[in-house]
Protein backbone atom coordinates (compact mmCIF):
# COMPACT_ATOMS: atom_id res chain seq x y z
CA UNK A 1 0.00 0.00 0.00
CA UNK A 2 1.44 3.41 -0.20
CA UNK A 3 2.49 5.95 1.97
CA UNK A 4 -0.32 8.10 1.96
CA UNK A 5 -0.15 10.68 5.34
CA UNK A 6 -3.94 10.14 6.54
CA UNK A 7 -2.74 6.01 6.09
CA UNK A 8 0.31 6.89 8.33
CA UNK A 9 -1.72 8.46 10.90
CA UNK A 10 -3.76 5.56 11.67
CA UNK A 11 -0.38 3.03 11.74
CA UNK A 12 0.65 3.19 15.09
CA UNK A 13 -2.90 2.07 16.62
CA UNK A 14 -3.25 -0.94 17.59
CA UNK A 15 -5.78 -3.15 16.23
CA UNK A 16 -8.19 -5.20 18.38
CA UNK A 17 -9.71 -7.23 15.66
CA UNK A 18 -8.85 -11.09 15.46
CA UNK A 19 -5.72 -11.92 13.07
CA UNK A 20 -8.13 -14.70 11.19
CA UNK A 21 -10.09 -13.43 8.00
CA UNK A 22 -8.50 -9.73 8.34
CA UNK A 23 -8.50 -8.58 4.86
CA UNK A 24 -7.93 -5.18 4.98
CA UNK A 25 -5.63 -3.22 7.45
CA UNK A 26 -7.44 -1.19 10.29
CA UNK A 27 -5.49 1.93 9.29
CA UNK A 28 -7.24 2.24 5.67
CA UNK A 29 -10.33 1.35 7.20
CA UNK A 30 -10.11 4.44 9.35
CA UNK A 31 -8.85 6.57 6.39
CA UNK A 32 -11.97 5.41 4.41
CA UNK A 33 -14.23 6.35 7.37
CA UNK A 34 -12.87 9.51 8.38
CA UNK A 35 -12.15 10.51 4.07
CA UNK A 36 -16.25 9.61 3.74
CA UNK A 37 -17.57 11.50 7.14
CA UNK A 38 -15.50 14.70 5.89
CA UNK A 39 -17.16 14.41 2.25
CA UNK A 40 -20.37 15.06 4.56
CA UNK A 41 -21.60 11.51 4.37
CA UNK A 42 -23.89 9.95 7.88
CA UNK A 43 -23.98 6.25 8.46
CA UNK A 44 -22.35 3.76 7.28
CA UNK A 45 -24.78 3.23 4.04
CA UNK A 46 -23.91 6.72 2.89
CA UNK A 47 -20.33 5.71 3.53
CA UNK A 48 -20.66 2.37 1.57
CA UNK A 49 -22.17 4.56 -1.47
CA UNK A 50 -18.86 7.36 -1.09
CA UNK A 51 -16.69 4.26 -1.29
CA UNK A 52 -18.48 2.47 -4.25
CA UNK A 53 -18.63 5.77 -6.06
CA UNK A 54 -15.31 6.60 -5.80
CA UNK A 55 -13.70 3.16 -6.06
CA UNK A 56 -11.72 3.84 -8.49
CA UNK A 57 -10.02 6.78 -7.44
CA UNK A 58 -9.47 5.21 -3.94
CA UNK A 59 -7.98 2.12 -5.21
CA UNK A 60 -5.39 4.72 -7.89
CA UNK A 61 -4.85 6.68 -4.65
CA UNK A 62 -3.93 3.88 -1.53
CA UNK A 63 -3.38 0.94 -3.65
CA UNK A 64 -4.74 -1.54 -1.59
CA UNK A 65 -3.70 -5.31 -2.02
CA UNK A 66 -5.20 -6.66 -4.54
CA UNK A 67 -7.15 -3.45 -5.62
CA UNK A 68 -9.65 -4.78 -2.96
CA UNK A 69 -10.99 -1.91 -0.74
CA UNK A 70 -12.71 -2.40 2.57
CA UNK A 71 -16.71 -2.70 2.47
CA UNK A 72 -19.01 -0.35 4.63
CA UNK A 73 -19.74 -3.52 7.13
CA UNK A 74 -15.88 -3.92 7.42
CA UNK A 75 -15.42 -0.43 8.09
CA UNK A 76 -18.35 -0.08 10.42
CA UNK A 77 -16.71 -3.46 12.60
CA UNK A 78 -13.24 -1.93 12.41
CA UNK A 79 -15.00 1.20 14.14
CA UNK A 80 -16.82 -0.78 16.83
CA UNK A 81 -13.33 -2.10 18.28
CA UNK A 82 -11.16 0.86 17.99
CA UNK A 83 -10.52 3.19 21.04
CA UNK A 84 -11.78 5.75 20.65
CA UNK A 85 -9.49 8.28 22.57
CA UNK A 86 -6.63 6.79 20.61
CA UNK A 87 -8.26 7.80 17.13
CA UNK A 88 -9.20 11.17 18.10
CA UNK A 89 -5.44 11.86 19.17
CA UNK A 90 -4.55 10.42 15.29
CA UNK A 91 -7.04 12.77 14.38
CA UNK A 92 -5.94 15.61 16.22
CA UNK A 93 -2.65 15.28 14.99
CA UNK A 94 -3.23 14.59 11.28
CA UNK A 95 -5.18 18.01 11.25
CA UNK A 96 -2.85 19.74 13.46
CA UNK A 97 -5.87 20.40 15.78
CA UNK A 98 -4.18 22.55 18.55
CA UNK A 99 -4.22 26.25 19.38
CA UNK A 100 -2.34 28.61 17.76
CA UNK A 101 -1.20 32.03 20.06
CA UNK A 102 -3.45 34.33 20.95
CA UNK A 103 -6.73 32.04 20.07
CA UNK A 104 -9.38 31.41 22.44
CA UNK A 105 -10.07 28.31 24.28
CA UNK A 106 -13.51 27.70 25.58
CA UNK A 107 -14.25 24.64 27.81
CA UNK A 108 -17.55 23.21 28.83
CA UNK A 109 -18.24 20.45 30.81
CA UNK A 110 -21.13 17.84 30.79
CA UNK A 111 -22.62 14.59 32.29
CA UNK A 112 -23.47 12.16 29.88
CA UNK A 113 -26.91 11.44 29.80
CA UNK A 114 -28.03 7.85 31.16
CA UNK A 115 -24.25 7.12 32.12
CA UNK A 116 -24.94 6.45 36.02
CA UNK A 117 -25.79 3.13 37.57
CA UNK A 118 -27.95 3.02 40.74
CA UNK A 119 -28.41 -0.70 42.07
CA UNK A 120 -30.95 -0.70 45.43
CA UNK A 121 -31.85 -4.06 44.42
CA UNK A 122 -29.14 -5.97 42.88
CA UNK A 123 -26.24 -6.59 46.08
CA UNK A 124 -24.16 -8.13 43.47
CA UNK A 125 -24.24 -4.65 41.08
CA UNK A 126 -22.09 -1.70 42.32
CA UNK A 127 -23.27 1.59 41.54
CA UNK A 128 -21.39 4.17 39.77
CA UNK A 129 -21.92 7.87 39.55
CA UNK A 130 -22.43 9.62 35.89
CA UNK A 131 -19.60 10.33 33.39
CA UNK A 132 -18.35 13.85 33.66
CA UNK A 133 -16.47 15.46 30.61
CA UNK A 134 -14.93 18.51 29.66
CA UNK A 135 -14.58 19.29 26.30
CA UNK A 136 -12.74 22.49 24.84
CA UNK A 137 -12.54 24.12 21.55
CA UNK A 138 -10.75 26.96 19.41
CA UNK A 139 -13.14 29.51 19.41
CA UNK A 140 -11.80 31.22 16.20
CA UNK A 141 -11.98 28.33 14.22
CA UNK A 142 -14.24 26.13 15.85
CA UNK A 143 -12.53 23.50 16.32
CA UNK A 144 -13.19 20.80 18.47
CA UNK A 145 -10.08 19.39 21.21
CA UNK A 146 -9.77 16.09 22.84
CA UNK A 147 -12.59 15.77 25.78
CA UNK A 148 -11.43 15.23 29.03
CA UNK A 149 -13.38 12.89 31.86
CA UNK A 150 -13.23 14.21 35.11
CA UNK A 151 -13.65 12.58 38.68
CA UNK A 152 -16.21 15.21 39.95
CA UNK A 153 -17.88 18.58 39.16
CA UNK A 154 -14.82 21.55 39.62
CA UNK A 155 -12.99 23.70 38.06
CA UNK A 156 -11.90 22.40 34.29
CA UNK A 157 -8.83 24.00 34.42
CA UNK A 158 -7.30 21.58 36.86
CA UNK A 159 -7.39 18.86 33.73
CA UNK A 160 -5.30 21.07 31.22
CA UNK A 161 -2.51 21.77 33.91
Amino acid sequence: MSEIEIIKAFAGLKDPRRRAGQRHNLPLSLALFTLAIAAGNKGFLAIGDWISSYREPLIDLFQPPKNRLPSYSTVRRALLHVDYEDYSVCLSKFFNVQPNTGETVGLDGKVLKGSYLIENDNPKSDSHPAIMLVSSYIVERGLILEPFQVDAKTNAYHCFT
